[in-house]
């Protein structure tokens, strides 16, 4: 950036002075500890008590703030609540639960519930949104193609101009209709045991781990992009087929089991490293050749208009024109080349200046031919090069003896040393039931990690099954500043109080080596640094603690409440059942560390412990705001109190499963949805720009759905003057009338009238007109113009009719008598509108055909 405005200065741009570094906002200040995070609880504790004041759409809600202070996970925080109230016999369970958030293990959390109404709202992420110039903060061109102008004002005092990025689309995905997918991809028939969904599901959640988490680095063999998840999936089901049983069972995992899986995994393993080198390979080919393409355009557009090209084009001295290869394909390029040079010459008039001004500027741009290539070598250019520097590979999976060289380059280990691969699997599997369990009953324990960079091959996982996986109970997460010691470099130390944050730079800090300021970034066959892994060391829990115990008595009060454990706050406003109930503790009670229970009939069957807030403001009172350019909120209406989940005994197991009387929504995918044709076409979208194809019908096709829906043609009311016509009859036993229907319609509209058929029956059916059929009722109108005589009925009776397709419909014919067995009906039909023929059963059948002009039947 500091470049291109020193090039921008040079030419004279005017430019708006650079900001202050001081200014540039540390993302690393969005965790917890930080003073950011404590003014950012603060303005959510206003925001709160505002909202609820003054919105009614607020008034009869209950919120939960769990703000930096309470340790976990935010999503994570949010299950555990889930969790815990299942547990509740009060709980409901039809309860629809809604959560808004981009991180795509909300939809396996979500998943884990098993709760059957579980909405997730994401931001829909739009790509190649206008950016603004970083210079001058406008839209409409890049940083290097900025004039330094003055923002040109919408409206007076510019309130007309739209916010960048105003308005939010948001996806809602429906975790009831991802179960349905699922069911049709998990379904296995013909186990020896009931097949269940929501066991299944869990092992599916629990197969994702593999291609990566928060925790645990994806296996090396196993790529989304790749097809991971289905390879995973035909795996697990021959798996289950084999073990007669699930991998999975409330978040604990049969390790047994899990290593038939990794077994066959590791098996192919060698397989998928060549084949994704060969996709490697063809993708870079198929680039370059794009790019070659793409090169080769750009330039010959750059050619001069007047430039002959092909056999014609000017070569350079003591070089000869090349042979013609194709004749017929040089002649049609030279023609195409002389009307192309006839019409610019048209375009521009002759003799224009602007043309002449263009054909001038085309005379000082490169011209390309066939002559550039075959002139002498020139010195490699490296900005027109089609070849990218690719990072350096030294493990060449595709290679034998991949294995070997991994375990040298990535651990720096002997490739003699099996043992230490099994160690790296043993840690590998830990950290999978770590994370099953954290998904399903909470944190096992604050104290496990994963120990190494890198990932075993899934070749590694031997006698796996044999391992007895436990967790350290009763630990403790760290405290909020010494997570911050833990987690930030020395860059960010500013968020830390003075004396902690010396320890990062002081060279006789007994832990500056935690904190590197030049470490090596493994690109690990990626692109880009961001991408890579960071070798930073790892932290040594003892002697951080250690350390920190010097500095803490010189913590001020501020700060060391920012490092304190917190409670979520529970907030209900007056009119609210519950308000009441948690205002008179207030009155009843002075002791802040009491618990209550909260009554769950008060609150919509929430259930937990309370305790009073001091934090609380009381009612009438002014709610002072800490937002600069915010009023205060006055006459308080919000009592708010501490709230902690319901608490269970550390051997209690959270099922997994659906409630009893849960009820699943309404099924959505029909039968087509989930049709193997349908699955066998599908292939994910590579890119980020959606298609957008729509559904067109052709004229054939609207043709079809107006004489479907009954729409008004566009012949329906005037006959041709001149046609064919096909006259057919048939009679006989066993010659059935078709089925017939009515449609009534206003005047002047088109008219519809037809039989219902018989057993015995006589049809009759004219190209331009009508089809008869025995039965209907009794019926006439002078608008409709039709005629549908008495009921008749099928088998022995007889049903026979006419019809007319014009005006002249004999009135002398009155339908029958209701106790004659015969009908008579009319049905008003242009030739031209699509008719199926009637279906005949049997008898005789006779054709006849003629010309004539101006039919009336």
């Amino acid at each position: 950036m500091s470049r291109i405005r020193a090039e921008l200065r040079d030419r004279g741009v005017p430019l708006p002075p650079e900001k202050d570094k001081s200014e540039h906002f540390d993302s690393n200040c969005i965790t917890p500890g930080t003073p950011f995070m404590d003014r950012l609880a603060k303005c959510l504790h206003y925001y709160i008590h505002d909202r609820l004041n003054n919105d009614p759409g607020w008034k009869n809600i209950e919120v939960i703030l769990s703000d930096a202070n309470v340790p976990g996970e935010g999503e994570h925080k949010i299950m555990d609540f889930i969790r815990r109230q299942r547990a509740n016999p009060k709980h409901d369970p039809n309860t629809h639960h809604c959560l808004c958030g981009a991180d795509a293990d909300l939809i396996m959390l979500g998943l884990a519930t098993h709760e059957p109404n579980f909405t997730i709202i994401r931001e829909e992420f739009k790509p190649n949104q206008p950016r603004p110039c970083e210079l001058c903060g406008q839209i409409g061109h890049e940083m290097k193609d900025c004039q330094g102008l003055a923002k040109e004002k919408a409206g007076e005092f510019d309130e007309l101009e739209k916010p960048i990025g105003a308005e939010t689309e948001f996806i809602f995905l429906r975790l009831n209709i991802l179960h349905e997918y699922l069911e049709r991809e998990l379904r296995m028939d013909n186990l020896p045991f009931d097949f269940n969904i929501e066991r299944a599901i869990d092992d599916w959640v629990f197969m994702c781990f593999f291609v990566g988490n928060d925790f645990l680095p994806h296996l090396p063999s196993l790529e989304i992009r790749e097809g991971a998840i289905d390879r995973l999936v035909n795996l697990y089901k021959k798996a289950v087929y084999r073990t007669g049983g699930y991998l999975t069972e409330n978040g604990f995992v049969a390790m047994n089991r899990v290593q038939l899986i990794m077994s066959e995994l590791g098996e192919a393993e060698d397989e998928i490293f060549k084949r994704r080198q060969q996709n490697e390979l063809n993708f870079k080919r198929r680039m370059k050749e794009k790019k070659k393409r793409m090169k080769m355009e750009a330039e010959s557009e750059a050619r001069p208009a007047w430039t002959p090209g092909g056999q014609f084009a000017p070569v350079a001295v003591g070089q000869h024109v090349a042979a013609v290869q194709n004749a017929k394909r040089e002649a049609y390029d030279m023609r195409r080349e002389g009307m192309e040079h006839r019409r610019n010459l048209s375009d521009g008039g002759g003799g224009g200046g602007g043309h002449a001004n263009g054909r001038l500027e085309s005379m000082l741009r490169p011209a390309h031919s066939d002559s550039d290539v075959r002139g002498e070598k020139r010195k490699h250019e490296g900005d027109s090069s089609d070849e990218e520097e690719e990072p350096h590979d030294e493990v060449r999976l595709w290679e034998d003896g991949w294995r070997e060289r991994y375990y040298v380059s990535k651990f720096d280990i002997s490739p003699d040393n099996i043992e230490f691969r099994h160690d790296v699997a043993a840690a590998y599997v830990e950290g999978l039931c770590w994370v099953l369990r954290y998904y399903y009953q909470g944190c096992a324990s604050w104290k496990w990690f994963f120990p190494y960079h890198y990932a075993p091959f899934a070749s590694d996982f031997i006698n796996v099954g044999d391992l007895k996986i436990e967790f350290e109970r009763g630990t403790q997460p760290f405290k909020p500043m010494e997570q911050l010691m833990s987690v930030f470099p020395a860059a960010s130390k500013q968020h830390l109080p003075t004396p902690w944050a010396d320890l990062m730079d002081d060279p006789d800090s007994p832990i500056i080596d935690f904190y590197p300021t030049d470490f090596k970034v493994d690109l690990n066959g990626k692109k880009y640094a961001w991408q890579g892994v960071a070798l930073l060391p790892f932290v040594d829990e003892k002697r951080l603690l250690e350390t920190v115990q010097t500095v803490y008595p010189l913590l001020s009060e501020d700060e060391m409440k920012r490092n304190s454990r917190g409670d979520d706050v529970f907030y209900v406003r007056k009119g609210h059942r519950g308000y009441s109930y948690l205002l008179g503790l207030y009155e009843a009670c002075k002791d802040y560390n009491r618990e209550f229970d909260l009554e769950p009939k008060y609150f919509g069957g929430v259930g937990g412990k309370i305790l009073l807030s001091h934090n609380a403001v009381g009612p009438g009172d002014d709610v002072r705001s800490v937002i600069r350019g915010l009023e205060d909120v006055p006459g308080n209406m919000v009592v708010c109190v501490r709230f902690r989940d319901p608490k269970y005994s550390d051997d209690f197991v959270f099922p997994a499963t659906r409630l009893p009387g849960a009820n699943d929504p309404p099924r959505v995918l029909k039968p087509g949805d989930l049709s193997q044709e349908q699955s066998r076409n599908w292939r994910p979208q590579i890119g980020m720009a959606p298609r957008r194809s729509i559904a067109s019908l052709g004229d054939a096709g609207h043709r079809m759905v107006g004489h479907a829906v009954g729409a008004m043609g566009q012949y329906s009311q005037v006959p041709p003057s001149y046609h064919d016509r096909n006259d057919r009859q048939s009679w006989g036993h066993g010659a059935s009338g078709r089925g017939g229907y009515r449609q009534d319609s206003s005047p002047g509209s088109r008219h519809l009238w037809s039989g219902r058929g018989g057993g015995d029956g006589f049809q009759r059916q004219h190209s331009d007109g009508y089809q008869g059929g025995g039965g209907g009722r009794s019926d006439w109108s002078p608008q409709q113009r039709g005629y549908q005589g008495g009921p008749g009925r099928a088998g022995p009776g007889t049903g026979w009719g006419q019809s007319s397709s014009s005006p002249h419909i004999p009135r002398s014919l009155p339908p029958p008598p209701q106790e004659q067995q015969r009908g008579y009906g009319g049905q008003r039909q242009h030739p031209y509108q699509q008719m199926p023929p009637p279906r005949q059963r049997g008898g005789y059948q006779q054709q006849q055909q003629r010309h004539h002009r101006n039919p009336t039947w």
